[in-house]
């Protein structure tokens, strides 16, 4: 595995700043209902700053009060989802952007630490953009400020 880099949060790209102020409905894939996870953290974040957000997690029915589905698949196709953010080691990224573009998402965020150069390149060739190894909810404080 390569040594990943932190991310500079002091020069964000812009991509990521307009995918955050586009971003209404949110699929949170890898959310964990245990409150020292990241994913459960930045979760209750941003249901606190408005955002819609969907968990994802096959072991879970439901986490902050928010109905859980197993899959990006099983959000129901009523549901627009405008970004999907993706909280799963690297080597298992790549089924879960395939999935959310075969869904429609336009946008993909992996969370920091995630890299997955395979993933990039499909989600690039089907139109949508993506944002690796950044916190979803950094990006929202520093563009906040």
């Amino acid at each position: 595995m390569k040594n990943c880099k932190l991310p500079d949060y002091t020069n964000i790209p812009e991509e990521a700043l307009q995918i955050i102020s586009e971003t209404k409905t949110v699929a949170l894939v890898g959310a964990s209902p245990k409150e020292e996870r990241p994913s459960h953290q930045v979760m209750k974040y941003l249901l606190e700053k408005g955002f819609k957000v969907i968990p994802v997690n096959p072991g879970q029915k439901e986490i902050l009060g928010q109905k859980c589905y197993p899959s990006i698949s099983a959000i129901p196709e009523g549901e627009k989802v405008d970004t999907a953010v993706i909280f799963r080691r690297s080597d298992m990224v790549l089924p879960i952007v395939e999935e959310a573009l075969s869904r429609g998402i336009k946008n993909i965020w992996l969370q920091e630490g995630i890299v997955n150069e395979e993933a990039q390149k499909l989600a690039r060739q089907k139109g949508a953009r993506i944002v690796m190894n950044l916190c979803f909810k950094k990006v929202h404080l520093a563009g906040a400020s």
